[in-house]
């Protein structure tokens, strides 16, 4: 069959695209940056798009020509700088279902989540909870799947955040941690799929195993799959969170998408469980789903640089911030550098304009869509630093704490950044 995929750069919809092209259909992955995935999986004819900018029936219309089955993995957590969720989540599937009812009506396979409870009316789960309801009246043939927590070799979101939970030094520092979790092997989500294009599968179906875990349970399996010695859970109150909470809800709306946002904490407070219902499927727990997948020292790499990577991009903003500033206070002291080898009007512009550089690269770096090429300007303004100042003033690197030395740290810790930019 011909399938479309919608979110196939992502965790899930990468999975599924595998799984159904493996299966010997012609599969079309729909992403906003499919460049890396085109490399990975070449089998997949990719094409490149924004659902939030897909919001009327005629922007389906390509996509959907001779089309058999479409398959909407993608999702957005909360509003930002890189995420719309209305226009993602409610009013491009409208779009989709009106587009599809008018051309050869294609299975539409729904990955969506359990939309009641105490996160139900926030944008998140309100527009998810949208889309189903008029996928279900829209009379096109569906499957609407509510996965519980999804696990995997691979982690995003809130799998990426139990790992580095997990992998805390001497405790772990939780919220909520008697919060019931239900899990399931990203496997079995795209077993589901296949079956339904199959025909096997339609209507409502919660995708959860039997066994449930508090979050402490799921946190400790984490990281005796990691191979750490075991750790004492120490319980925080929520109100201790918050400030973490708000920030990273700042960093969302600059287009970081931390699973620390309101809305993931929200969920979490009353923990992730599926609705009653038997689906027919098998579900493997998450003893199995880890046991399947053994770690390796680059899964505990990865645990262990999650928390730190915002606070090395925050640390580089400050720096670079302050670089900028504080000589600005002493504007005329700090150009006296330049005097022996410029007119004091030269220096002094000179000194001006690398400030508001500095400024600059350290106000972008905290904006996601402008992260890399600020990293990279950093690299460049560093290295131009360090040849001007050792042709102009080689004397300043006798200083073992001068200026010249600290470039140094400062770029490793940029290439650091770099080098844990990517989110997919």
């Amino acid at each position: 069959m011909n399938i479309l995929i919608l979110g196939a750069t992502g965790f899930i919809g990468s999975i599924v695209a595998a799984r159904l092209a493996a299966d010997g259909h012609a599969v079309t992955g729909l992403g906003r940056n499919p460049a890396r995935a085109r490399l990975k999986q070449p089998a997949i004819d990719w094409r490149r798009a924004d659902l939030s900018r897909m919001t009327k029936p005629e922007d389906w219309d390509g996509l959907l020509e001779g089309q058999q089955v479409v398959v909407n993995c993608a999702g957005a957590l909360q509003d930002g700088l890189s995420d719309d969720v209305a226009a993602t989540q409610a009013e491009a599937m409208l779009a989709l279902y009106a587009a599809a009812k008018r051309t050869s009506r294609p299975l539409i396979v729904q990955i969506s989540a359990r939309t009641a409870g105490a996160a139900g009316d926030l944008p998140f789960l309100a527009t998810k909870r949208r889309a189903d309801e008029a996928l279900a009246a829209s009379g096109l043939p569906y499957l609407i799947l509510r996965p519980a927590l999804v696990l995997g070799r691979n982690a995003h979101g809130g799998s990426s955040l139990l790992r580095a939970l997990a992998a805390c030094p001497l405790v772990l520092p939780l919220i909520h941690a008697d919060s019931p979790v239900e899990t399931l092997a990203v496997d079995d989500v795209a077993e589901a799929v296949s079956r339904a294009v199959t025909g096997d599968l339609r209507g409502n179906i919660d995708l959860a195993a039997d066994e449930i875990l508090t979050l402490a349970e799921l946190v400790r399996l984490h990281r005796q799959w990691l191979g750490l010695p075991a750790a004492r859970v120490v319980s925080l109150a929520p109100w201790l969170t918050r400030p973490v909470t708000w920030l990273a809800d700042m960093a969302g709306r600059l287009g970081w998408r931390s699973p620390l946002r309101s809305t993931a904490m929200t969920v979490m407070s009353e923990g992730i469980r599926s609705a009653e219902g038997e689906s027919g499927l098998t579900v493997t727990s998450a003893v199995a789903t880890l046991s399947a997948n053994p770690s390796g020292i680059q899964d505990l790499w990865f645990a262990r640089l999650y928390l730190l990577k915002p606070l090395t991009i925050s640390g580089l903003s400050v720096f670079w911030l302050l670089s900028g500033l504080i000589p600005l206070l002493a504007l005329e002291k700090t150009s006296a550098h330049f005097l022996p080898f410029m007119p004091d009007a030269t220096a002094t512009a000179l000194t001006l304009a690398t400030c508001l550089i500095d400024i600059a690269l350290g106000a972008a770096v905290l904006v996601r869509p402008l992260a890399k090429r600020a990293l990279l300007g950093m690299l460049a303004v560093s290295f131009a630093y360090l040849i001007g100042a050792s042709l102009l003033e080689p004397a300043l690197w006798l200083d073992p704490l001068g200026v010249l030395v600290k470039v140094l740290p400062s770029i490793l810790l940029t290439l650091t950044a770099l080098a844990t930019l990517d989110e997919r």
